[in-house]
């Protein structure tokens, strides 16, 4: 004894009924995969982090530019003079050790 499309069935459905959402949740469980694949594919992951670590360095020289740069992109030489000064520093420290270093081996 069969069941006939327009028959209800124990759940109160017809057998066209079931079957359009056997095809729908065939249809999800399809997209879900998919999702899951483009999401742990290495390809996608590399792409992912590659795009990650363009925008965080893309802020980084942005900061910068921000830092010596004004809005109308002027320099803002009290930024460039305090780096200048720090530059300078470090030189002279670094000069300061080699000679002590050197004087030490003679």
């Amino acid at each position: 004894m069969a069941i006939q499309a327009s028959e209800p069935s124990l759940t109160g459905r017809s057998k066209s009924e079931i079957e359009a959402d056997l095809g729908a949740n065939r249809d999800r469980l399809a997209a879900s995969v998919a999702g899951l694949i483009d999401e742990v594919h290495p390809k996608r992951i590399k792409e992912r982090t590659v795009g990650r670590i363009r925008a965080a360095v893309q802020a980084r020289v942005d900061d910068t530019r921000a830092y010596f740069f004004n809005a109308r992109g002027d320099v803002r030489t009290d930024h460039v003079l305090k780096l200048s000064s720090v530059v300078a520093g470090t030189v002279t420290v670094v000069l300061a050790l080699r000679a002590l270093r050197n004087r030490r081996r003679r």
